[in-house]
């Protein structure tokens, strides 16, 4: 279904400070580290500032990695207001077919809650562990994994805990954690498609994997902002909006980053204002009951407290108590600002300075024969043909072709959305950036006439190894 469009307002009506949220755009054009994909504002119900950085664009889904834990622990608050699930029943009772395999007491005594808030008892991330042990069945193989500490007394980020939550949500409903949302969640809210990586066993990973727009995660946030309701109707348990936003076990100790050292709730984080869901690379949900305010953005950025760090400096104090008389101008300024919002495109000359011929049509291989983190990644060809360059980049014998365009990104939506920009930097030298448009990600590519060699690295790296041509939200047809 398509969404009904949140209601908009001017920013000074509901009390933001349009000038404050320019200075948040200022702030992350000059951060070198961040590169900003989307940005959502809601205040008092209403949305009073949105953009996307071209490229990105509203519809297009984004890998939302994290934030992933927040919609399956929403579906659990779900399914325990159904009655399907209890938090304090013992894990192990949704799997009776492991029930002779599990004999470690305290994996035994896991609950529900302990998996809910990152409190299974294990000292650290257990899912390689898990593969180890079970890879065809990561919750048994997480069962198999004995805690070193009591469940509930110990905080640790523990991707199959989540994994198995959404496991235990799926076999008590019968169905997979889209289809037990849709209609209970995703309809309601108005969230159009949603697309989420699954595991060997064919359930959704929930602990990530779930691509969403933007907008879907204002929508989450300004759920539990309500309590759990929506236009009129409770979609969540009151209960269950008040246990996932407050701190269920402290995770003060092993933690780096001020925002990450607030306690954690039922798969949303603590922060040093308000709570949030957050992902990999800067994909943020952040709830503000204090401002009536939600934030949802959409990054690539390896540094997730300087994005915090920056809306606590410059939107925080745009929240203020009344309407704002008088700020039209500066409304209008914004509304501008956020219209023309647009990532730089790589340099280069559309056309190598001199030699054509000997680009069109040339082969490379790998500098050094290793290539990075793409070790599949054998070749790149580049051509020319009456539609301008195309770069080729083969990986386990699969070909990816990608058009160059003449300036600024180019633009393709199969077989995988990508941009890219680019060019030749001096006749010997083509650079191209590839960005794959429905994940945080760039894959920067060179290639050198010279050596007949290519070099080509990941900005930041995907966490999910799939191939470049699955770098996108998962398809019925994939």
């Amino acid at each position: 279904m398509s969404a009904r469009p949140l209601p908009s307002s001017a920013p000074a009506a509901q009390g933001v400070d349009a000038s404050g949220v320019l200075a948040f755009l200022d702030a992350l054009d000059a951060a070198p580290d961040i590169e900003p994909h989307s940005l959502m504002i809601l205040r008092h119900d209403r949305l009073v500032a949105s953009g996307w950085w071209a490229p990105y664009t509203p519809e297009r889904p984004h890998l939302l990695y994290s934030i992933s834990k927040s919609f399956t622990a929403t579906a659990a608050g779900i399914a325990a207001g159904e009655g399907l699930i209890r938090l304090d029943d013992p894990v192990i009772s949704y799997f009776p077919e492991f029930e002779a395999d599990i004999t470690d007491p305290r994996s035994r005594a896991m609950l529900v809650r302990h998996v809910a808030s990152m409190a299974s008892g294990h000292e650290s991330d257990a899912l390689f562990e898990a593969r180890d042990r079970d890879r065809e069945d990561l919750v048994r193989g997480f069962l198999l994994v004995p805690p070193q500490r009591d469940p509930g007394t110990v905080f640790a980020y523990n991707q199959p805990a989540t994994l198995t939550l959404a496991a235990i949500v799926q076999r008590a409903s019968g169905q997979s954690l889209i289809e037990y949302l849709r209609p209970r969640l995703l309809d309601p809210l108005g969230i159009g498609e949603v697309a989420w990586l699954r595991d060997r066993k064919g359930r959704e990973l929930g602990f990530s994997g779930l691509h969403a727009t933007t907008d879907a995660l204002a929508r989450l946030g300004l759920l539990y902002l309500r309590g759990g309701v929506w236009e009129g109707e409770r979609l969540l348990p009151e209960w269950w909006v008040a246990e996932a936003t407050r701190p269920q076990i402290p995770n003060a100790d092993g933690m780096v980053g001020d925002d990450w050292r607030q306690g954690y709730g039922f798969k949303f984080w603590m922060s040093r204002h308000g709570y949030r869901g957050d992902g990999a690379y800067g994909q943020f949900c952040v709830v503000l009951p204090e401002q009536d305010a939600v934030i949802a953005t959409t990054a690539d950025t390896p540094d997730m407290q300087a994005l915090l760090n920056l809306v606590w400096e410059h939107l925080l104090p745009a929240f203020r108590p009344a309407p704002l008389p008088g700020a039209e101008e500066t409304d209008a300024a914004l509304a501008q600002r956020l219209a023309g919002l647009a990532l730089p495109p790589a340099t280069g000359e559309a056309a190598p300075p001199e030699g054509a011929e000997a680009w069109s049509a040339a082969a490379f291989t790998p500098d050094g024969g290793v290539c990075g983190h793409l070790p599949k990644l054998t070749a790149v060809g580049l051509t020319r043909d009456a539609d301008g360059w195309a770069l080729t980049l083969t990986e386990d014998g699969h070909p990816l072709r990608l058009p160059l365009g003449d300036t600024g990104w180019s633009v393709t939506a199969e077989p995988v959305p990508t941009a890219v920009s680019g060019g030749w930097t001096d006749a010997d030298t083509l650079v191209v950036d590839v960005a794959f448009l429905e994940t945080p990600h760039h894959l920067d590519v060179t290639c050198s006439l010279k050596d007949r060699t290519f070099t080509a690295r990941w900005r930041t790296e995907p966490l999910h190894s799939r191939p470049l041509r699955a770098m996108c939200a998962p398809r019925a047809s994939a």
